[in-house]
């Protein structure tokens, strides 16, 4: 070819797909960097390690020497009193009472079961629908009444009383209040039902001779089953009034 003929054909390049490929030195550094952090990790572990077994060592150690000794010592010095103590608990009273066949007597007044069913009273009387207390205390009192409200309008007031010789009248410990109003519907069943549960309780102090009950107002028809419905109590601090 002539000098100053330009060629026609482009020149082409090969690559060669089966070079190697020169790493770059950020891979390098990447893995030393993740060696690194697994290593410090591993340091961690071993002295969390150690920790763990130097507490072990130092609690058996005490548990052998004065801890031990003064543990015993204090636990047999203890022991009477402590006994006395569950002793105390378990003489402390305590009732359940289940509803009765009557269900309102007079004056609005619940009446209750304490013999048949799952019924208890211990160290505690019971007289006439009432809860009689014997020992003075800081006692947990609640009822539970269930009541099928499908009636006309009307304003049911479920009360927690208590009498005293003190008082010329019932105290009120707790009440709980609700209007309730049937609304028909389109169903199908006959029978006119709307199941409505009224739960109280509350601590209170009561002294020997108090009595305790439940007054039902506007009430309307009980539920049938006597489970549904309670009274209880029970003394969770013995003596007189607490002082701050």
């Amino acid at each position: 070819m002539a000098e100053g003929d330009v060629d026609p054909y482009p020149q082409v390049f090969v690559i060669d797909s089966q070079a190697n490929y020169v790493s770059m030195p950020g891979e390098k550094r990447t893995r030393w960097v993740r060696s690194g952090q697994k290593f410090i990790l591993l340091l961690v572990g071993l002295a969390l390690l150690g920790l763990v077994v130097e507490g072990c060592f130092i609690y058996s150690l005490y548990k052998k020497t004065e801890g031990g000794t003064i543990l015993s010592q204090v636990g047999s010095k203890d022991s009477n009193e402590i006994r006395r103590h569950l002793e105390d608990i378990q003489q402390r009273p305590f009732a359940q009472l289940i509803g009765s066949a009557t269900y309102i007597g007079e004056n609005n007044e619940v009446q209750w079961e304490d013999k048949n069913g799952e019924t208890v009273t211990h160290n505690m009387g019971f007289e006439k629908g009432r809860l009689m207390v014997k020992e003075e205390g800081y006692y947990y009192i609640y009822s539970k009444v269930t009541l099928n409200v499908a009636e006309e309008c009307m304003l049911i007031q479920h009360k927690f009383m208590k009498a005293t010789s003190a008082y010329g009248k019932d105290i009120e410990l707790l009440k709980s209040k609700s209007y309730r109003c049937f609304k028909p519907t389109r169903s199908p069943i006959t029978h006119k039902e709307d199941i409505r549960n009224s739960f109280l309780a509350g601590i209170f102090y009561l002294q020997s001779g108090n009595t305790i009950f439940v007054t039902l107002e506007n009430s309307p028809r009980m539920s049938p089953k006597r489970t549904e419905y309670l009274m209880g109590a029970f003394m969770i601090y013995k003596g007189g009034t607490l002082q701050e």
